[in-house]
């Protein structure tokens, strides 16, 4: 992986189904929901993907480490259990996230040297710990018949 930025774009279908997709010509476009009441369920929410992609992390985090330990990785599973709770102002949060992995290695003493580094190589269990700002753009004309969000008026 590359120091720098990409790009994600994401396009509402219908309802609360969004098409996912990333800048790259081999990756498929995919598809994002809410459950139900909202939307149909038939996709993963982003709360569900954010869990998928901690533990994600995690698994390349810990695979990477046992290579360079010069051990064979035979087999790598993951569990990701996520609470969503309410915050004081009522909104569901996510307040948090265990992983639990079980790997199988030709060798149970690289598991001892990677337990205490493997983690500080995820990126996407780091950011989240540390809390990633976020800045928000609302851009582009309003359309007729929609919500100035800026302004609160009808346009």
């Amino acid at each position: 992986m590359e120091e720098g930025d990409f790009k994600t774009k994401i396009e509402l279908v219908e309802g609360y189904k969004f098409r996912i997709h990333f800048d790259n010509e081999k990756a498929g476009d995919f598809y994002m929901d809410e459950p139900k009441p909202l939307g149909t369920g038939d996709y993963p929410n982003a709360g569900k993907f954010l869990a998928a992609a901690v533990g994600n992390c995690l698994c390349a985090s810990l695979t990477y480490c046992v290579k360079r330990h010069r051990a064979e990785m035979f087999s790598l599973r993951a569990e990701v259990y996520t609470t969503l709770a309410r915050n004081d102002m009522g909104r569901f949060r996510i307040t948090h996230i265990k992983v639990r992995l079980f790997p199988e290695v030709s060798d149970p003493t690289v598991l001892e040297k990677c337990r205490d580094m493997f983690e500080d190589f995820c990126i996407v269990t780091a950011s989240v710990r540390n809390g990633v700002p976020v800045d928000v753009e609302l851009d582009g004309a309003p359309v007729r018949g929609q919500m100035d969000l800026l302004s609160g008026k009808e346009v």
